[in-house]
């Protein structure tokens, strides 16, 4: 009898359906930002769903990794693991993390998405190619 209670607990937990944006059209590409706040982002810097409940991608000078959980179309993330190497555009990578980490909606048009929030802050990104 417990054993059949623990194995329904897994089988329901294991079917919990993605509600993030990942199954809004956001998961299966690598986004490329190109604007925070209007202004043209120069460096390189990424962002992607690979997996439920997870986002990834590359700051400036950075790998990052981190937990996002909320059901579309809220976006919010939970701690960013990122590698710890310096370069020439670190200036440019926190700029990036710190807005990253303010936003907290998310819109996915095609092959634009947008993180915005409360404040007007607002990052704008295009599918990679």
């Amino acid at each position: 009898m417990r054993i059949a209670l623990i194995l329904a607990l897994t089988f329901a937990v294991s079917c919990k359906a993605d509600e993030t944006a990942r199954a809004y059209g956001a998961g299966g590409k690598t986004w490329t930002l190109t604007e925070i706040d209007g202004q043209p982002f120069n460096a390189m810097a990424s962002l992607s769903f690979p997996e439920v409940d997870k986002i990834a991608g590359r700051g400036p000078c950075n790998g990052f990794s981190g937990t996002m959980s909320v059901p579309y179309p809220w976006f919010k993330t939970g701690p960013l693991r990122s590698t710890r190497r310096a370069c020439p555009a670190l200036g440019d990578e926190t700029r990036y993390f710190t807005a990253l980490q303010d936003m907290t909606l998310i819109e996915v048009l095609g092959d634009v998405m947008i993180l915005k929030n409360e404040k007007g802050r607002e990052m704008m990104f295009r599918a990679a190619d």
